[in-house]
């Protein structure tokens, strides 16, 4: 809810870029590919967002990589992995994609129980490796366009479409509604540590991105819309056959696209700040080069 909340007070807030005149075509063109008419608020944002990542989350997150052995930091990681499985299991459904949803299930089942909690990616090992799926990336395969790229307050780089894709993830998640003992302090403390744990493996990525890059929020601006297309591409060109590849002839009569073993995604915890640019190898494309049912 509190993205939704975050899309709506940006709408409001928001002033827009004024288009350059139409004597300028190559101006007019560059900003059109942009699709960034808000982009004076969101480099605000983008300002408020930086200095919450250079002064907050990076010494904590290099202090965490200090204190924590790297076997407990994984071993949280897989947890928090972990306890998103059933919005990532929702939206594997919702994409009509029924071996990424198998995948999903039989992950959160041996995770759960030989994994110790999540502890262990023991699913990993046994030939169920870890995907991408959130509603952002449903919504687009649904034919909903991006809309014009956000920069949310907290969190950080999106699109209209994206931003009310992750109220819908919250809405998804049991943790949301279910009411027991504790639940309050489960969501409270897996999201600060999801924050942490998505900036510390990358604290040396975000800060040589943001010290070589002669713009740093066009760049991730573009790392943005280029990880958001490949995540979509990606389930979309997943035809797997249902059945496991171990079965004879499973995958005789279809192509074969497996999802890309991430690594384990973190997909508990939004995250609050601009990442996307730690994780995408290689130059940023420029906007105007990406498809244009790009965005996030």
């Amino acid at each position: 809810m509190l993205a939704l909340l975050s899309v709506s007070a940006l709408a409001v807030l928001s002033g827009c870029a004024k288009p350059p005149p139409a004597s300028d075509p190559d101006a007019l063109a560059d900003y059109k590919a942009n699709n960034d008419p808000f982009e004076p608020t969101n480099r605000v944002f983008y300002a408020v967002n930086d200095g919450l990542l250079t002064y907050v989350l990076t010494p904590v997150a290099h202090g965490y990589n200090y204190a924590v052995p790297k076997p407990v930091r994984t071993g949280i990681h897989n947890v928090l992995n972990n306890l998103g499985s059933p919005v990532q299991f929702l939206n594997d459904v919702l994409e009509t994609k029924p071996r990424r949803a198998g995948d999903t299930f039989v992950r959160f089942v041996l995770n759960s129980t030989v994994g110790v909690g999540g502890v262990f990616d023991v699913a990993k090992h046994v030939g169920y490796p870890d995907h991408s799926a959130d509603a952002a990336t449903t919504l687009a395969l649904w034919g909903i366009p991006a809309g014009p790229y956000l920069y949310l307050p907290v969190f950080g780089p999106s699109s209209v479409r994206d931003g009310i894709g992750r109220g819908v993830d919250s809405g998804l998640n049991p943790y949301t509604w279910v009411a027991f003992n504790g639940v309050n302090t489960l969501q409270t403390t897996s999201g600060i540590l999801g924050a942490v744990d998505a900036v510390a493996p990358h604290v040396d990525d975000i800060k040589k991105l943001n010290d070589e890059a002669l713009d740093p929020y066009a760049t991730q601006r573009s790392l943005y819309r280029q990880l958001q297309h490949n995540n979509v591409e990606a389930v979309r060109n997943d035809r797997r056959a249902t059945i496991p590849d171990w079965y004879p002839g499973a995958n005789d009569q279809v192509p074969q696209h497996p999802p890309q073993d991430t690594g384990n995604t973190g997909h508990t915890t939004i995250t609050p700040l601009p990442l996307s640019p730690a994780i995408v190898p290689g130059r940023p494309v420029p906007d105007a080069a990406l498809p244009a049912t790009t965005h996030h």
